[in-house]
């Protein structure tokens, strides 16, 4: 494996990490789901890096999506994708970090569809 995908899966473990420990507080799932979000991102890179697919930077999940089925046909659910690809804020405010149409996610959808475990 190449250092620049362990790279990116070296981070996006840590995601996986803050997301699951933030599921045990049910005031924090937002943070689940913009943890998840980053998560996804890094691992579709981390693949494309590992075949040399030169992406953009971009952070749209579905894009992304689309780059790796270029490799691989991957069955990955694409409403849950389209979903968790609307978290990531590209400003970065607070008033934008981790909302799912202008508010937090449920609980039940932060722990059923974001989750990983």
């Amino acid at each position: 494996m190449k250092a620049r995908t362990k790279g990116w899966i070296f981070f996006a473990e840590r995601d996986i990490l803050m997301a699951e420990a933030a599921m045990s507080d049910s005031r924090l799932t937002g943070q689940v789901a913009f943890h998840s979000q980053q998560a996804i991102e890094k691992y579709f890179k981390a693949y494309l890096t590992e075949f040399d697919f030169a992406f953009p930077k971009i952070h749209d999940l579905l894009k992304l999506y689309d780059f790796v089925k270029t490799i691989k046909d991957w069955s990955i659910d694409e409403k849950l994708l389209f979903d968790i690809n609307r978290i990531y804020a590209e400003s970065r405010y607070p008033s934008n970090i981790g909302l799912l149409d202008g508010q937090l996610p449920s609980e039940e959808k932060s722990k059923g569809n974001f989750g990983f475990r």
